[in-house]
């Protein structure tokens, strides 16, 4: 299993300066942004994709490092009602699998998306409720309407350029924001569409991360997997249930908030995650997303190195010999 990083918290520097970086910390991977949510500042599909030359030197310089490139990463809303901003994030995700298919990299990472209540709307409509009776008649049309049709014929293009790796993060906002609507839009879209398995958005729904990738695992539903944590405020718990739409920086009063690996759940929580993954035969990368308040990038960053350093397993597992 390799160590990687969602280089999107280095965007501001220039990308081999960033490389040479995440090298030095000692990262084996990166995993670039292509554009929408996490931008496109070390990876612009359209630089790369009109210049074969450009696009040669840009994967020789990750490699003279000793790295890889564990995915591309578009995150976006390619459902959103505004046809504007679905365009944007469509036109995105096409450019990323037309760039992964011409660098070799089999995964590209990403979000669902999420439609609106009709045809006509203006913002997303997440549901989370069955009743009144009208919101089961707004997840019956989101799916049945929308997000099955689209991702079948998105399925579809990214087969066609070699790409069957679509590595959708559960992320609550979104349709799929747990195993069971990840496996729902597998079923209907078929085995193409995976994880990319954060742990930090299924905790705080109380979802235990072990579980969840035994139950993708099973359906080899896990393509990708992002380290980050969460703190999970019991107090602000008790009173005020998990679902939480304060601003991240107000961390006092908020149920939940993400932290580097090692200070929202304990050590023996991301050993156990570890495991699991090995259990199922994952044996791809962790990436670091970094995303804690309390925390400087290049600290929050060198922390979760040291003890995922730690956790992770380097060797292939051996044959039984004691059984």
């Amino acid at each position: 299993m390799k160590l990687g990083v969602f280089t999107v918290l280095y965007q501001d520097f220039p990308f081999e300066q960033m490389l040479d970086k995440v090298a030095e910390m000692g990262v084996e991977t990166v995993e670039l942004g292509t554009g929408n949510y996490p931008g496109n500042k070390h990876c612009d599909p359209d630089e790369l994709l009109e210049d074969p030359a450009k696009a040669t030197a840009f994967k020789r310089a990750v490699e003279s490092r000793g790295l890889s490139i564990s995915g591309l990463s578009c995150h976006g809303n390619p459902l959103h009602p505004d046809k504007e901003f679905a365009k944007q994030s469509h036109d995105t995700w096409r450019k990323t699998v037309l760039l992964a298919e011409r660098l070799e990299i089999p995964v590209i990472n990403g979000f669902s998306g999420c439609p609106g209540d009709h045809s006509g709307a203006k913002f997303p409509n997440w549901v989370t409720c069955s009743w009144p009776p009208e919101y089961m008649e707004i997840l019956k049309w989101q799916w049945d309407e929308v997000v099955i049709p689209y991702w079948r014929e998105e399925t579809k293009f990214a087969e066609s350029h070699g790409i069957r790796q679509i590595a959708f993060e559960m992320h609550p906002g979104f349709v799929v924001y747990n195993p069971e609507t990840l496996l729902k839009l597998r079923e209907q879209a078929g085995p193409s569409i995976g994880a990319n398995f954060d742990p930090s958005h299924l905790l705080w729904q109380g979802i235990d991360p072990v579980e969840a990738i035994k139950k993708l695992g099973r359906e080899n539903a896990i393509f990708h997997v992002h380290a980050k944590d969460t703190y999970l405020d019991q107090a602000n718990i008790r009173v005020n249930g998990v679902l939480d739409t304060k601003h991240y920086s107000e961390i006092l009063d908020r149920s939940w908030v993400f932290r580097t690996v090692g200070y929202g759940q304990n050590e023996k929580m991301w050993r156990d995650i570890v495991s699991a993954l090995r259990a199922v035969g994952y044996d791809y990368v962790l990436s670091i997303e970094h995303e804690d308040m309390l925390a400087s990038i290049d600290e929050g960053l060198s922390k979760s190195i040291g003890l995922l350093k730690v956790v992770l397993f380097k060797e292939e597992v051996p044959e039984m010999w004691w059984a």
